[in-house]
């Protein structure tokens, strides 16, 4: 039950941050995808960053284990372009189109209801997908600390000044 509490909480504060941060507007989302406006992407830059300090810590002070994927390039490319196709038609990915329903934008249904409908399509072709799409590029359980040969710390540092670089370049274009 802890863990639905936990689930409740953190979901309600990535909602929080969401709306804070701008990211579940309809103009910023088609802004990102035009290259217009980076709002999403800073966001989304500033996620994973947070997101690979914070994990990789406490997977060092043994408070998580990680319980990594296979990495599929078949799954990752073809997931990715339908994704990306979501995005462009609806103007809201998951998250956003959940938090913009909550936000009471009622055009967020449309969006939630193709991934109920997506997600229905796919349990129902996944004994062919597990047989093709699922074997085509699979490397395994692979990170990329893993996949260079080093241990995290270093790439969270390059990732690091790379992500600043490009937070900075886009401020500097006013994007």
């Amino acid at each position: 039950m802890n863990e639905l509490y936990s689930g409740l909480i953190t979901g309600v504060a990535f909602g929080f941050l969401l709306q804070k941060g701008q990211v579940l507007r309809y103009d910023k989302q088609v802004g990102a995808m035009r290259l217009l406006d980076m709002t999403i992407m800073k966001f989304m830059l500033s996620a994973i960053l947070v997101a690979m300090i914070g994990l990789y810590g406490l997977n060092e002070f043994g408070l998580i284990k990680f319980s990594l994927k296979e990495t599929v390039l078949g799954a990752n490319v073809i997931g990715g372009i339908l994704f990306g196709i979501g995005w462009a038609v609806v103007g809201y990915c998951p998250g956003t189109a959940v938090g913009a329903l909550g936000e009471g934008r009622w055009d967020a249904l449309f969006g939630l209801a193709g991934m109920i409908l997506g997600a229905a399509l796919f349990a129902e072709v996944y004994p062919q997908v597990k047989a093709t799409i699922l074997t085509w590029g699979n490397h395994g359980k692979i990170t990329i600390p893993s996949a260079l040969g080093m241990g995290p710390w270093p790439v969270i540092a390059v990732l690091s000044v790379l992500f600043l670089g490009i937070f900075w370049f886009f401020e500097k274009k006013g994007l």
